[in-house]
């Protein structure tokens, strides 16, 4: 039987895509048995209980075998695929073995601790256990001859066809600029494209106008998994990933700390009107300006004049942890579920910045590749449910933050202005917090004050 030397063949494990994860799904292979990759080629997407991931391969070489089908979930350390790559010994010639067997490699030095991979950490040294596999076997791989002859004679035609180099962060901000990495000039060391190089290719465009909030898109259909089955009367779906996590963590939030949630209906006709008057001022020309944007600004303005709002509460030690800092989260109704990914260090940007990082974060959550880092740490949330025509909500606070403003759909109503009916442009806020560090005239300032900069824009720049 044909053989390859160990040396010849790279393994390359599951790893640890958030912090303390112990396993993935694999929902998508992006490559196949004698396929060509490219070290930093995106292989294959995998569904963690924070979120989805595109995993890269980080050697070149030719995939020799996928060793688990998409939909089985894997332990972070077992191999999930193996790619023959150049530069190990030549295979062996078919011929009957009448030598003693070759004596077997030495064990590669064991790492000390959790090492880096790729993303997050990767596990502990100690062996993890394979599961057995699940769903039909994968494809049969081809023989390890024709795979060396593949490295041999396309040496040429992989640097052909290998992608612009590019880190995968760089890869994925082009992808959610819309810019063609392959139309760039590269700017880095030895020929590598980078972030400056992204954006400067993406300055240009114009990004297409925003819809209204009040408008409400038709809902997408959540896709029905693979995974489901039908009774006949009923279709089960397993939960698991994403969706399974957040109902934990929504449960264990509901039973934990004491909501109140308060409400106030609001004029913002005036808001609207700088919304429009935002998106001709050439400093904001190209980024996403909607009422959304300046709801996330005046949150910002009422937890400056209120600090005490952004908090949260340390059971273990019995204490009140004061936030100096706001990651200001931003609820998304995704097809594997919910997701609050945040705007780090929300409180120090300015509009232009505040609409740039708000546009990546909702192109990313829409687009189903949240990493978990952007899902940690936050502070505060907004969750925008006037997108699906609805008045507004009693929302379910974060876990570990203390306040969460729903914002309601903005409808044209009969308002009193200025001693006269007349139809102006309104909308209802809810705010929930955590009762046992948020008292009632704390939580009450706060949604006073967001709601008097949205009816009188012009205390942004008073009260900033």
């Amino acid at each position: 039987m044909t053989t390859m030397t160990e040396a010849s063949v790279r393994e390359f494990k599951m790893p640890d895509v958030g912090e303390g994860l112990t396993e993935a799904e694999i929902l998508k292979w992006y490559v196949q048995p004698g396929d060509t990759v490219t070290d930093g080629q995106v292989v294959c997407e995998v569904e963690t209980a924070k979120a989805a991931v595109e995993l890269p391969i980080p050697y070149d070489g030719v995939v020799r075998e996928l060793h688990f089908p998409e939909g089985t979930t894997v332990d972070v350390g077992t191999s999930i695929i193996a790619v023959a790559v150049a530069g190990g010994a030549a295979p062996e010639a078919p011929a009957e073995r009448t030598e003693p067997a070759a004596k077997e490699p030495e064990p590669e030095p064991k790492p000390e601790g959790r090492k880096p991979v790729l993303v997050g950490y990767g596990v502990a040294t100690s062996s993890t256990k394979r599961r057995p596999r699940k769903g039909p076997e994968v494809a049969v791989p081809a023989p390890a001859q024709a795979i060396q002859a593949e490295l041999n004679g396309h040496a040429g035609a992989v640097a052909e066809k290998s992608r612009p180099l590019a880190k995968p962060p760089v890869r994925k901000l082009a992808k959610d600029l819309g810019v063609d990495l392959a139309a760039i000039t590269p700017s880095g060391p030895d020929g590598i494209i980078t972030r400056e190089d992204v954006h400067a290719a993406a300055a240009p465009r114009t990004a297409e106008p925003a819809a209204p909030v009040a408008t409400a898109p038709a809902a997408p259909t959540a896709p029905v998994p693979a995974a489901s089955y039908d009774t006949g009367r009923e279709t089960r779906i397993p939960v698991k990933g994403v969706r399974k996590a957040t109902a934990a963590a929504m449960v264990g939030s509901a039973f934990t700390a004491p909501h109140v949630t308060e409400f106030v209906t609001v004029d913002v006709t005036r808001t609207l009107k700088l919304v429009e008057e935002l998106k001709q001022d050439k400093e904001m020309q190209g980024l996403r300006v909607n009422p959304l944007l300046l709801i996330a600004k005046a949150l910002l303005v009422a937890i400056k004049r209120n600090p005490e709002i952004n908090a949260s509460w340390d059971e273990a030690n019995q204490e009140i942890v004061l936030k100096h800092y706001v990651n200001l989260g931003i609820a998304a109704a995704t097809p594997r579920g919910l997701i609050v990914p945040n705007v780090k260090d929300a409180h120090a940007k300015t509009l232009p910045q505040l609409a740039e990082a708000l546009g990546e974060l909702v192109t990313t959550a829409r687009e189903g590749k949240t990493s978990p880092a952007a899902m940690q740490g936050g502070t505060v949330t907004i969750t925008n449910v006037g997108v699906f025509g609805v008045d507004t909500g009693t929302p379910i606070l974060n876990p570990g933050e203390s306040a969460i403003l729903a914002v309601g759909a903005i409808k044209l109503q009969p308002w009193v202005h200025k001693g006269k009916v007349k139809p102006r442009q309104v909308t209802t806020l809810a705010l929930s917090f955590d009762h046992r560090l948020v008292d009632g005239e704390l939580g009450s300032k706060v949604l006073a004050d967001v709601a008097a900069i949205l009816e009188q824009p012009k205390r942004l720049i008073t009260w900033a």
